[in-house]
């Protein structure tokens, strides 16, 4: 499931913020996202929360988000490995 989630969500960032699959594919943990990214702003984040409960097959609530869900992507994927665990 790891690598699928990692891969998933490195296609679901680049669908949604319009980034080439080059760009996402040389994410690493540590690389910077809200704050980062350009592409990624408070709507982008609203966008990407819906799509990751249709991908992944999860329901994230709002108290479940904070600034440090979006802070790298390593930060990001741990978020949605640990909801697709609890599903």
């Amino acid at each position: 499931m790891t690598a699928s989630t990692d891969h998933k969500l490195r296609r679901l960032l680049g669908d949604v913020l319009g980034l080439k699959p080059e760009q996402t594919d040389g994410f690493t943990a540590d690389t910077g996202l809200f704050g980062h990214l350009p592409e990624l702003d408070s709507m982008a984040v609203a966008g990407l929360l819906t799509e990751m409960e249709d991908r992944f097959d999860i329901v994230i609530d709002e108290d479940e988000i904070d600034a440090d869900t979006f802070e790298t992507y390593g930060s990001l994927l741990a978020f949605v490995k640990a909801k697709r665990e609890a599903a």
